[in-house]
């Protein structure tokens, strides 16, 4: 192999690597989005599976930077050892990457059994400061900026309603673009038209589908790292061994 062809093959194998860093950040922030989706609204979700994907995208995201600079470091220099080491660290980048992907489109795919206990919370609301019931509704509806699980009237359905006298929602329910509303049922144009399900699976849909399309781009750059060490380690200069003298 010239230098000239191998010097280039390395400065690829530096583009890409410095590639997986970019996708390593972008997974990594994926999976701690996830965490604190699910740390925020724990409460409208049957099991703690959903988390699943966001640790194994924070495991892949360590051994991609770390690929990255290990690969960095091999276009350097040269090291049969080193080649073997980062292409170990590829195929383990795979594994975590595909079975987080796959796990993420299943709960993607499930979302609505998923939070299915959502109802059950809005249902349990107080209205009290102290009750995380209450809290964790309360700044739901403030955050995605919607009410109720569909919509403001299935709060009418709800013990908290009766105990207002059956006129308030609430004010967390409040478009924030009317600063005199109070709730009050007699104008819903001043509440929140959206449900929280829908805004709920949006949210988790959205940061699911940044783990679900990392596996193909991280697929494509690994091939090109595959490939590309493959090369630089079929035509490593071989070394000379020499044959000691006895004496």
């Amino acid at each position: 192999m010239t230098d000239q062809r191998r010097n280039a093959l390395k400065t690829i194998l530096q583009l890409m690597c410095q590639l997986l860093w970019v996708v390593g950040l972008v997974v990594g922030l994926s999976g701690v989005y996830l965490l604190m989706k699910y740390r925020q609204s724990s409460l409208f979700f049957s099991h703690t599976y959903i988390t699943l994907p966001a640790v194994l995208a924070l495991a892949s995201a360590v051994f991609l930077l770390a690929s990255g600079c290990l690969g960095t470091w091999l276009s350097l220099r040269d090291s049969t050892f080193l080649q073997g080491l980062f292409v170990y660290l590829l195929v383990l980048v795979f594994c975590l990457e595909s079975t987080a992907s796959a796990l993420a489109y299943f709960h993607y795919t499930k979302l609505d059994s998923e939070i299915a206990p959502l109802s059950g919370v809005f249902q349990k609301y107080t209205g009290s400061s102290q009750d995380p019931n209450s809290q964790t509704v309360d700044a739901t509806q403030e955050e995605l900026q919607c009410c109720g699980v569909h919509d403001y009237r299935d709060w009418l359905e709800t013990s908290w309603f009766d105990r207002t006298g059956g006129l308030l929602v609430p004010h967390s329910c409040c478009n924030s673009t009317f600063p005199s509303c109070n709730g009050t049922v007699d104008q819903p144009w001043q509440l929140y038209v959206q449900g929280c399900q829908m805004k709920v699976e949006m949210s988790l849909q959205f940061v699911l589908g940044f783990i679900i399309w990392g596996f193909p781009l991280v697929f494509v750059v690994e091939v090109v790292l595959f490939l590309t060490v493959a090369q630089l380690m079929k035509d490593q200069p071989l070394m000379e061994y020499q044959v000691l003298d006895k004496n």
